[in-house]
């Protein structure tokens, strides 16, 4: 299967066909390659925590690269707006700090003003499906088992979320990585589930059979069924780690970015609020609904099968799958009346 083809999406807000640029495709290639996958044991070593902590120091921590490190040629190289950067820009004096950044996004980030609507969680990259055989958007299991996502021994919630919808967010290494909450609510349960550290690369996506679900990953349970809640039922908010990503942190903060802390059962999420971070890398964020509960926006559902744009999340899966680039804190859908 030939991996060096082009991969684009749809930017939302001028609707434009785009072609990305993927970051560490060839390294991505020769993991993800037939050659490689043969080799098992190299396969798992690879894909392995020890090795996600090697890449991720030489790429975003080695002392070395401070002597060649500019943010302002970064930015550059990556479009990042540094207008909207909390922090000074000159502070941003590592590669880390830089992909770790803060951002003002009470500013240039606002939510929609509905209190049933959804927000994105994440500057990403967003694929929507339902695992409702009925439904137009059905795509059973093909970016991830459902139990497996889940937990197989989370019957609770398997039960809640059976034959319910779910959202996709890629994000990629120059986006803001800080995931913010989706919806207002209750959290009920917040587990980690162990797992690999595969790249979320789409190449490497086409290789491997459900890769989402295979990762290192935090699942939270919301109930927007509360007193100022979204009233949308159960959300399952899913944060998967990858490839240089070795970890995913808990930080939310009611105001801004002050005084974050840890996520627990009873605590109530604001809409919009930033809930955890990434470290420096690419990953995935999954949102699942229960069945009948959420209306995703009509323009989402519309990309998904736009006809003048290639996806490498077409190959294997017969029918296009367009991405559609999304803003964080953006309506992705509203409570389905």
């Amino acid at each position: 299967m030939n991996l060096l083809i082009r991969h684009q999406y749809i930017d939302r807000e001028t609707d434009e066909v785009k072609t990305e640029s993927l970051f560490f495709d060839r390294l991505v290639n020769y993991l993800y390659s037939r050659s490689t996958e043969k080799n098992r044991a190299l396969f798992n070593a690879l894909t392995s925590e020890r090795t996600t902590d090697i890449l991720g120091f030489l790429n975003f921590d080695l002392p070395l690269k401070r002597y060649f490190y500019s943010p302002y040629k970064l930015a550059e190289t990556l479009s990042v707006l540094l207008d909207e950067c909390y922090d000074p820009p000159r502070t941003l004096d590592t590669p880390r700090k830089f992909f770790e950044r803060k951002i003002k996004y009470w500013r240039y980030r606002p939510m929609p003003p509905e209190k049933d609507a959804v927000v994105s969680p994440a500057d990403s990259k967003m694929l929507v499906g339902s695992f409702a055989e009925h439904s137009l958007i059905f795509m059973k299991e093909k970016f991830f088992s459902y139990q497996e996502m889940l937990g197989k021994s989370s019957t609770d919630w398997l039960t809640a979320f059976h034959q319910g919808s779910f959202a996709v967010f890629r994000l990629t290494p120059d986006k803001y990585h800080y995931n913010h909450s989706p919806v207002c609510g209750r959290v009920v349960d917040i587990y980690q589930i162990p797992g690999r550290y595969h790249s979320c690369n789409p190449g490497a996506v086409i290789h491997v059979v459900r890769p989402y679900s295979k990762n290192k990953r935090v699942v939270t349970v919301i109930d927007t069924d509360v007193e100022g809640g979204t009233g949308i039922g159960l959300v399952a908010m899913i944060e998967v780690v990858a490839l240089m990503i070795g970890d995913v942190v808990q930080c939310y903060s009611d105001r801004k970015y002050d005084c974050p802390g840890t996520i627990e059962p009873g605590m109530m999420l604001a809409k919009g609020q930033p809930k955890s971070l990434f470290r420096p890398g690419s990953s995935v964020v999954v949102l699942i609904f229960q069945p009948g509960r959420m209306a995703f926006s009509r323009d989402i559902i519309s990309n998904l099968r736009h006809s003048n744009a290639f996806s490498r999340f077409s190959q294997g899966f017969g029918k296009p799958l367009v991405e559609t680039e999304v803003k964080v804190r953006s309506k992705i859908g509203k409570r389905r009346i």
